[in-house]
């Protein structure tokens, strides 16, 4: 059985008072239509003056949520991800006050990506092929409490923008109250580990999902098992690496990000603001050393291959 959640069933806080908007059996399917996490407030047509009108009391709204009957606090949810279908089109920007060097880059600044649909790349820069991987970065249930904001994930899922959630992967939820109560939304085209400045390519999504109650599993957070990577060859190939080395993780992932900007700028001739965007769609943050204290260190990887 499939169940079909439109574009506007959605809310924009997590909190078991928000009542479902549909109901489907343990193991059923549900075919979600989710906009982009402007919440339609932009469109192909966007600028960056656009940014100046955004209101952020409207975006990361989330589809849903969808009660799945049987479920019951102390059980796990089963989100199985089957298909994700984005718009022709997305957007990445840095806005004013938001992402990892939100102090060095305080203008905003709008990028429109046009996507080919069934494309295995997409240009981003002129010369710059990226890999398309669509997922959605917030999938959760009801949480124990709320309202809970859809921007900081938390134990019921939420914002998590995990670029490993892609079609094929299945995630595991625990469940806080009667019907589970799944939302999703904030389609992603592709991103980064990390989403260094605070959006992929962000896009509308169209999401299949099965939910399936499991009663001999007990997770306390959220836990996944990831699908092939089918673009591992070029991720995990030939990679640029820049590293950040401190006693302080954040600022280490800092400095490994700041690094990755020059070199792109040095090697390619991109402009700060260009490399920015693209390290948050393309390069992957990583912990590498987190045991030699007082320092830790942070490495931001670039696929080599992305560059004609």
């Amino acid at each position: 059985m499939s169940t079909h959640v439109s574009a506007d069933q959605n809310h924009l806080a997590w909190d078991p008072a928000i009542e479902p908007v549909a109901s489907v059996g343990s193991g059923d399917m549900v075919e979600f239509d989710c906009l982009d996490a402007s919440n339609g407030q932009l469109d192909a047509r966007s600028t960056t003056e656009t940014l100046d009108r955004l209101d952020f009391e409207r975006v990361d709204q989330v589809t849903g949520p969808v009660e799945v009957d049987g479920a019951e606090p102390g059980d796990t949810l089963q989100v199985d991800l089957l298909e994700f279908e984005p718009a022709d089109w997305g957007w990445t920007a840095s806005i004013p006050g938001f992402g990892l060097l939100a102090d060095e880059f305080p203008d905003g600044h709008l990028k429109i990506t046009r996507l080919e649909p069934g494309a295995d790349r997409v240009e981003f820069w002129p010369g710059v092929r990226i890999p398309v991987a669509p997922f959605c970065g917030e999938l959760g249930v009801a949480p124990e409490t709320g309202p809970l904001s859809t921007i900081p994930p938390d134990l019921h899922g939420g914002n998590m923008d995990t670029r490993h959630l892609v079609a094929g992967s299945t995630l595991f939820l625990p469940v806080f109250h009667a019907g589970a109560r799944f939302s999703i939304a904030d389609g992603h085209a592709t991103q980064g580990d990390g989403e260094v400045s605070g959006t992929a390519i962000e896009t509308p999504m169209r999401a299949v999902v099965r939910l399936t109650v499991r009663k001999d599993l007990h997770v306390t957070g959220p836990e996944f098992l990831a699908a092939p990577d089918p673009h591992a060859a070029l991720r995990n190939g030939p990679r640029y690496a820049t590293d950040g080395i401190g006693p302080d993780l954040m600022t280490a992932a800092r400095d490994a990000l700041r690094r990755m900007i020059g070199w792109m700028g040095r090697e390619h001739g991109l402009e700060p603001m260009q490399a920015y965007l693209l390290c948050s769609v393309a390069v992957d943050l990583r912990i590498s050393e987190i045991v030699d204290v007082p320092n830790f260190v942070v490495t931001a990887h670039c696929p080599v291959g992305i560059f004609d």
